[in-house]
This record gives structure tokens, C-alpha cells and sequence, in this order.
């Protein structure tokens, strides 16, 4: 059974119940103060205390999304290094030697509105495995193929492609869930308000249980590298994807909404379009970062802080949307940013800034859901 599987949470709970049960059935038996009796009382509470235990750890892990496999949980980070192909990806499954391998783990078979059909009809979405050459990270992400992907008349295009990060903590699946991010994207698609996209989910923690803001921690996790190098450079691997920068978007809520903002302004050269959801403006010190993800090194905390770069470094060919509400704590932050990068981008054509705001909406996903279908039609109008 999968690690997020409700099946295993069941599981656990009902052999929880049953000792429980049998503890109680079975404790006046095992009144004597004999060492056999005292090592089956110890037994009996052992295993209703760790099945409980057990429960309420996979409830929060189900919930926040800290691990996500067993592979996940038993090697964190661990890589699966394979060969690559230049062969194009034709049909909608990755083959075996590419660095975008088929997997079954991930919990899709709980999502239950997912499009169901012939895939030239309403498209496929798959659970894959994304293996990085230059970080050696292995993480799993959903990739939507849409129906014309599957059509012969478009067997030589390449398609735009949006990468969709979610928060942290949090598991990709809770951009299925929680935030009905596909389903959105495929309603828009059907109705004629975005392009045909391939649609990639991902969370931005590929190091799980510590959020490190989608930059390289100096001596630690090059997560930065992971989504500018290895996770373009496996996707074209394995699927028809647009070379130009102006062809891929990143989108993203909380956490995931500032590695969107920060990874395109950074590389515009990678991700041409961007739309951040009540995201930061510079990296995040807290517990989950574990502190200064830059060890006091200011020149990385100003190379990583979107006012700074506004200030100090030439205007990145970009189109980003900010997206936030009016009642969120940084919103004069967030309105301070769009204000200067609207000056910026009156001289600099190329950079080109908007904001959308919602007169109300907290930092929830109740706000993000409502932001949502606007966010992928503005996403969708400026894709290549």
C-alpha cells in the first residue's frame, strides 16, 4: 500500500481498534505479576499505542504532504540517475530509459473528478517520476497532456507548458484537492480561454520537511537548479514541449506562488511568464527554512529579494502577475512591488507587470480558488 493511501490509514486504525478491543478482552487474563503476563500486557499497549501513533502521523503527513512515498520517506532526495533519450516523447507515456519515468505512486486514484475519457478526447493526466542529472533529485509530479497532444495533425507541434507549484508544507496532490487546478485548466482549454497546455504539478519541497524557498541553501539543497535545469531538461526529454522561454509558465500559491515569482524574475531566460498567489518578495526565515537558508551571505539574500532586483538590476524580459487580496497582511508589500515594477516596466517594455487583487480573502485556499480560473486564462493569453 502506497504511504498516503487511505487504505493504509484504515488499516492501521482498524488493527488499532482491534488490539484495543482485544487488550481490553483479554487484560484480566493477563492479571498475574508472572514475567510471561507483565510481557503480554506490554505487548497489548505496545501495539495500541504505536498503531494510534502511527495513525495520526500518516493524518498529518496525509494532510501537509512531508512525504509522499515510501521511496519519499525511507531515502529523502535520493536520486534515481537513468539515461536519457532525445527520442520526443509521442504518444503519452514516458518509455523506461528517459528521465521521466511512469510511477504509480502519488494518490491520484483518490481524486475522483478528473477527466475520464479517450485521451484525444479529454486528454490524459499521469503520475510520473522526474529524475535530475544536475542535482541528482528524484521527485514525482502530475503531468496533463491535452486532447490535441494525442492528435495526428499536431504530431510535429510543441506545446506551451505551465509548471504548477504548490505551497509548503504541502503535497502536490493538494493542487487536485484542495485547489482544483487541472480541472480549471481543462474547463478554460475546452472553452477556448487558454491553449491547449501541457499542465506539470509539483511541489516546491523537493527536500521534504524543510521549505528551502526553491533556492540553492549554500552547502545544501540546490533546489533552484532542480527547477531551472533538471526539471526543463527532463520534461523535453519526455514530452513536446515549447524551446522558448515565452512558451513556459510557472504558477504557484503561498510558497509555491513566491518560487514563481523569484525563479522567473531570476531566469527569464527559462520561465518567460509567471503568476504568483500571496507570495513573498524575499526569502523567508522561519522554522521551516531552518533559519537563513544563506548563512548571512548578503549578496545572495539581495540576488534572491525581487524589490532589490527591481532597484539594482537591468528588467528582466518577463510577463508576471501578481495575485493577492486586499485584506492579506502584506498586502501594502504587495502593492509597494507592483507600483515599482510598473515604473520599471513604463521604460522597459519587455518586463511587463499586473496585479489582481480580490476586495477580500485570507492567506486560504478558499481565496486561491477564487483567484485561480483568472490566473490561468492571463497565464494561458500570454503563453507562445
Amino acid at each position: 500500500m502506497e504511504l498516503t493511501s487511505e487504505a493504509l490509514v484504515n488499516s492501521l486504525l482498524a488493527l488499532g481498534v482491534v488490539a484495543l478491543v482485544s487488550t481490553l478482552w483479554v487484560w484480566p487474563r493477563l492479571a498475574s505479576q508472572r514475567p510471561l503476563p507483565v510481557l503480554g500486557r506490554i505487548g497489548l499497549l505496545t501495539v495500541v499505542q504505536v498503531s494510534i501513533l502511527a495513525v495520526l502521523a500518516l493524518s498529518v503527513n496525509n494532510s501537509f504532504g512531508f512525504y509522499t512515498s515510501w521511496d519519499d520517506l525511507l531515502n529523502p532526495g535520493g536520486a534515481k540517475r537513468v539515461l536519457t533519450s532525445n527520442e520526443n516523447h509521442k504518444g503519452g507515456t514516458p518509455v523506461s530509459d528517459q528521465l521521466v519515468q511512469p510511477t504509480d505512486e502519488g494518490g491520484l486514484e483518490g481524486v475522483g473528478n478528473l477527466p475520464k475519457g479517450a485521451p484525444e478526447e479529454v486528454g490524459k493526466i499521469e503520475s510520473v517520476r522526474v529524475n535530475g542529472k544536475e542535482t541528482g533529485f528524484s521527485d514525482q509530479m502530475f503531468v496533463y497532456l491535452p486532447p490535441e497532444y494525442f492528435d495526428p495533425k499536431f504530431a510535429l507541434v510543441r506545446f506551451p507548458v505551465v509548471l504548477a507549484l504548490a505551497g509548503f508544507p504541502g503535497t502536490t496532490l493538494n493542487l487536485l484537492k484542495e485547489l482544483p487546478l487541472l480541472q480549471t485548466a481543462v474547463e478554460l482549454q475546452h472553452s477556448g480561454k487558454m491553449p491547449p497546455t501541457v499542465l506539470v504539478l509539483a511541489r516546491p519541497a523537493v527536500v521534504p520537511a524543510r521549505d528551502t524557498e526553491c533556492v540553492d541553501v549554500p552547502g545544501g539543497p540546490r533546489t533552484e537548479t532542480w527547477f531551472v535545469k533538471d526539471v526543463p531538461a527532463a520534461l523535453h526529454s519526455a514530452y513536446r514541449l515549447g524551446r522558448s522561454a515565452g512558451s513556459w509558465g510557472l504558477f504557484g500559491y503561498s510558497t509555491g506562488g513566491s518560487c514563481a515569482m523569484r525563479l522567473s524574475m531570476r531566469f527569464p531566460n527559462v520561465y518567460g511568464n509567471a503568476a504568483g498567489l500571496h507570495g513573498d518578495f524575499a526569502v523567508r526565515q522561519d522554522q521551516y527554512t531552518g533559519g537563513d537558508l544563506f548563512n548571512g551571505d548578503k549578496t545572495l539574500t539581495q540576488q534572491h529579494d525581487l524589490d532589490w532586483r527591481l532597484q539594482n538590476l537591468p528588467a528582466p524580459p518577463l510577463n508576471l502577475l501578481v495575485v493577492s487580496t486586499r485584506k492579506e497582511a502584506d498586502y501594502p508589500q504587495t502593492v509597494q512591488f507592483v507600483e515599482q515594477a510598473a515604473q520599471v516596466s513604463a521604460a522597459n517594455p519587455q518586463f511587463k507587470v499586473e496585479s489582481l487583487y480580490l476586495d477580500d480573502g485570507g492567506h486560504n485556499f478558499d481565496s486561491w480558488t477564487r483567484e485561480l480560473p483568472a490566473s490561468l486564462e492571463w497565464l494561458g493569453s500570454h503563453l507562445g
